[in-house]
């Protein structure tokens, strides 16, 4: 199987009543030795702002464009940890290219940044991430439990979260509604 990097995995139906329920995930990386994404359509009950103030990384007299913005769930594994997806802005301790649009940024720098004008123009806050081991994504999508598609910067930053797993589908000519957990069973 090719990369699925820079890829959005969306949670079948067959996901009901899991952790991945309704998920659209964010794929950072996936080669031989595994996958790791993001969840972007998972919020959680903390705003940036909050975070921000809490920490004293926001500036007095500047705002972030949206101070409603949640900090999302990123996935089951390493909760504590934040990650931060952005477009493309150097700077940072622990940034990691993704695509010439994209990067990921692990180091608590760029949360001083993100309150101020110095901030990616546009970005993610997430804790935790999604993890597969060598081979276990390649299975869970043969399962039908994953439809992978092109990932885009629209879905990742310009949809309301409650509507990226409705929105995902879109680009092939279908609603997720229509998606049905009986697709590849006889």
């Amino acid at each position: 199987m090719d990369s699925l990097q820079n890829h959005f995995l969306i949670a079948m139906p067959s996901l009901k009543e899991t952790y991945f329920e309704r998920s659209v995930i964010y794929l950072c990386e996936h080669n031989k030795k595994g996958a790791m994404g993001i969840i972007i359509n998972r919020p959680s009950p903390i705003l940036l702002d909050e975070l921000l103030l809490q920490i004293n990384a926001k500036e007095d007299d500047h705002s972030h464009n949206n101070p409603e913005q949640k900090i999302l769930i990123g996935g089951p594994v390493t909760p504590e940890r934040g990650f931060v997806l952005h477009s493309s802005k150097t700077g940072w301790k622990q940034s990691k290219t993704l695509n010439d649009e994209l990067m990921l940024t692990t180091s608590q720098d760029i949360l001083t940044s993100l309150g101020s004008k110095n901030a990616p123009k546009e970005f993610i806050v997430a804790l935790g991430a999604s993890v597969w081991d060598r081979g276990q994504l390649e299975q869970e999508i043969a399962e039908n439990s994953w439809l992978s598609i092109p990932a885009n910067n629209t879905l990742l930053f310009d949809v309301d979260y409650d509507l990226r797993w409705q929105h995902a589908t879109q680009p092939l000519g279908f609603d997720a509604w229509q998606l049905s957990n009986q697709i590849g069973h006889a």
